[in-house]
């Protein structure tokens, strides 16, 4: 029997009590959430996430602590018959000096931008389990 599962990996990348958050279309759908992606086979979750921040930012990424593995149900915004597992990890600039001071997404329909930390809302996000993850990032501050 095989699973529909669909690993996400995510970052959280924080700078001077700002974290950075991305807008995105997908299917006529749009969203808030943390910069980062699918799980593509053969590569490990780190891998992922260092892939898809070159990818969406053009930003050399050192993957920091995990900080959630989602530990409940939830179906697939876009695939009702996906289950979701999302990882979560801090994130930090591989070379600071090297972070423009405005990023900028490079894939089309995507746009970044930094949120303050402290003012970070459940509402800020667009799927159940990046709301879940709201305490557990001001936590990081």
């Amino acid at each position: 029997m095989t699973y529909p599962f669909n690993v996400r990996v995510y970052g959280a990348l924080i700078l001077d009590q700002k974290i950075l958050l991305s807008k995105e279309s997908y299917r006529d759908k749009s969203f808030t959430k943390l910069p980062g992606g699918g799980l593509e086979f053969g590569e490990g979750l780190k891998e992922c996430l260092a892939r898809e921040f070159a990818e969406e930012l053009q930003l050399e990424i050192t993957v920091g602590n995990h900080l959630y593995t989602t530990d409940f149900f939830q179906v697939s915004a876009f695939n009702p018959s996906e289950q979701i597992l999302s990882v979560y990890f801090q994130v930090f600039p591989s070379d600071k000096a090297t972070l423009p001071e405005n990023l900028v997404a490079y894939e089309l329909g995507k746009e970044v931008f930094w949120k303050d930390l402290n003012a970070l809302q459940v509402d800020d996000f667009t799927f159940p389990i990046d709301k879940h993850m709201v305490s557990l990032l001001q936590a990081l501050s």
